[in-house]
């Protein structure tokens, strides 16, 4: 026969395992959820730059390359920025 303070520690010792069981899980999931917050977001991003661009020797030598602006540039209306 089990008395009342048995019974009171065995319940007792359930709801720790619980409260415990259950810090665990929500810790993992938070740290599931970090990294893969981290994994997509490295820092990196990406442009829109002429491929091939980086071995030209000037801007207009770069861009007279690229196929997608062929059509856009006018020789006679350069701009610079500096």
């Amino acid at each position: 026969m089990q008395t009342l303070e048995n019974v009171d520690s065995s319940y007792f010792n359930v709801i720790i395992g619980a409260v415990i069981a259950a810090v665990v899980l929500v810790f993992i999931c938070l740290l599931l959820v970090l990294f893969r917050y981290m994994y997509r977001h490295k820092g990196t991003y990406h442009t829109n730059e002429a491929k091939g661009s980086e071995f030209a020797e000037t801007a207009d030598a770069a861009l007279q390359g690229d196929p997608a602006l062929q059509d856009a540039m006018d020789e006679s209306k350069k701009e610079y920025f500096i």
